[in-house]
């Protein structure tokens, strides 16, 4: 790794990119047991691409669901987490909740149209109930939680700075009436001009799978002019996104976190706005807390920035 990474040539960004993507590349090339003498001495520090590369390796073996058991492995993940490396938080097998991380299925890609949404996901129906629950919603700024959240689109590349948004309300919001007439309440950027596109906004019911699988794919992928972060820092970016929509706190544990999202209320929606492009990639996620009084959104889009006004 030292011998990739030429003094002064590279920005710490592209250094980190290059040390990931070597560790994918390794992994999918080479058998466990050629990889596994690199983890025979075990690390005094984090900084350096020679133990990051390694941290990396450990990420990417623990999603296709290999090195279990090996003690050479396990000892030094156990020195990764001594040390407080941010990879070290993740556990080292494959949950079941993640299921569908970089899994191609056939004829599900991007959801792009309302026909699409509808035919994978149930309806939230729209009720006046929540016309009125969402116009005494107020804003919860939390800058460190928006960062966390918007982090997968960020470090993947997307075209447009994603929409972290946060409210509370006064009084517990009935399940029934958190629908896109709740939605389309709350002061979202990604809802301006409602209606200025053909077509009527709608939301889904979904489940914490699909938003986890979606926050891992959107920087494991990239955006169609960014670059792909690698399997081990998609899935921590993954985490630390959904923690940060349910407003759980900095390090909790993955497995607190995946109890804790059985008990939030999750939709996908979308609208015909400037925002919604339906061309490339659009998602955006409403989370409910389980006091019903809190409420997470989450907006973002790969459509070249220049190609509007809202930047």
């Amino acid at each position: 790794m030292s011998r990739l990474l030429p003094d002064g040539g590279m920005s710490p960004g592209e250094g980190d990119r290059l040390v990931r993507s070597v560790a994918a590349k390794l992994v999918r090339a080479q058998h466990l047991r050629d990889i596994e003498p690199l983890f025979a001495e075990l690390p005094d520090g984090v900084p350096g691409p020679a133990v990051e590369l390694r941290a990396c390796l450990l990420g990417e073996l623990a999603l296709i669901g290999s090195g279990g058991g090996r003690p050479s492995l396990e000892a030094y993940a156990d020195r990764l987490r001594e040390l407080g490396h941010p990879l070290a938080r993740l556990p080292r097998t494959r949950l079941d909740i993640e299921h569908r991380f970089a899994v191609r299925v056939r004829g599900l890609g991007s959801v792009k149209t309302a026909k699409q949404l509808r035919s994978r996901f149930p309806e939230a129906p729209s009720t006046d109930g929540g016309a009125v629950a969402g116009r005494g919603a107020r804003d919860a700024r939390d800058d460190g939680r928006a960062n966390a959240a918007a982090r997968p689109f960020r470090a993947g590349g997307w075209a447009r700075e994603p929409e972290a948004r946060f409210f509370t309300l006064p009084s517990p919001l009935s399940p029934g009436d958190f629908g896109i007439s709740f939605i389309k309440e709350l002061s979202l950027r990604c809802l301006t001009g409602e209606g200025s596109r053909r077509g009527s906004a709608l939301a889904c019911m979904t489940t914490p799978d699909d938003v986890l699988n979606e926050l891992f794919t959107a920087s494991y992928v990239g955006g169609v002019n960014g670059q792909g972060q690698g399997g081990a820092y998609a899935r921590l970016y993954a985490w630390e996104s959904l923690c940060a929509l349910m407003g759980l706190p900095i390090g909790v544990p993955i497995l607190e976190a995946v109890r804790c999202a059985a008990d939030h209320r999750w939709l996908r929606f979308m609208a015909f706005t400037d925002w919604f492009h339906h061309d490339t990639a659009d998602l955006a996620f409403a989370v409910l807390d389980p006091t019903r009084t809190r409420i997470a959104v989450l907006a973002a889009t790969d459509t070249d920035t220049h190609c509007d006004a809202l930047g």
